[in-house]
């Protein structure tokens, strides 16, 4: 029996190691600024909506993800960059220009309620990255930009 188990653990850890070998490009994109940015088009926000935007939605709603270690381990790794691959195809702040008009004021009335429900950031990822989480006062200031720009 114990044999048994010896082959499994050793099963399992060669397939867990052999998982490690597959690493997708990473949504990283060199430091590059973009005109179509949302805070491009949104020179005005205060430093502080700024933050919080960076910090809890810039990461998986924009072309560069800051990455933590474990964040390459798969199968987090994978995980993650569907993830990614989701919000981008909902939201991509670095693409906001390129977005019409109807569908910005659409997207600033969806982020401001998805806020205010705590729907976003997802806990899925505020249970990993907890600086992206957001406290009631966080949450007041950046609706209350929102109600402005809608």
């Amino acid at each position: 029996m114990k044999k048994g188990v010896k082959i499994l653990a050793a099963i399992v850890l060669l397939i867990f190691i052999a998982l490690q070998l597959y690493q997708p490009v990473p949504n990283m994109d060199k430091g590059q600024v973009y005109k179509t940015d949302f805070m491009e088009a949104h020179t005005s926000i205060p430093t502080d909506v700024k933050a919080i935007l960076k910090t809890s939605c810039y990461d998986c709603h924009s072309n560069h993800t800051n990455y933590e270690w474990y964040d390459y381990i798969q199968p987090t790794r994978s995980f993650v960059d569907n993830h990614i691959k989701d919000a981008k195809e909902d939201l991509n702040f670095n693409e906001w220009t390129t977005y019409s008009g109807r569908k910005q004021k659409r997207l600033i009335t969806s982020i401001k309620k998805q806020i205010e429900t705590k729907k976003m950031p997802m806990s899925s990822y505020t249970f990993i990255h907890n600086d992206a989480k957001l406290s009631d006062q966080q949450i007041k200031l950046l609706t209350d930009w929102l109600a402005k720009q809608e």
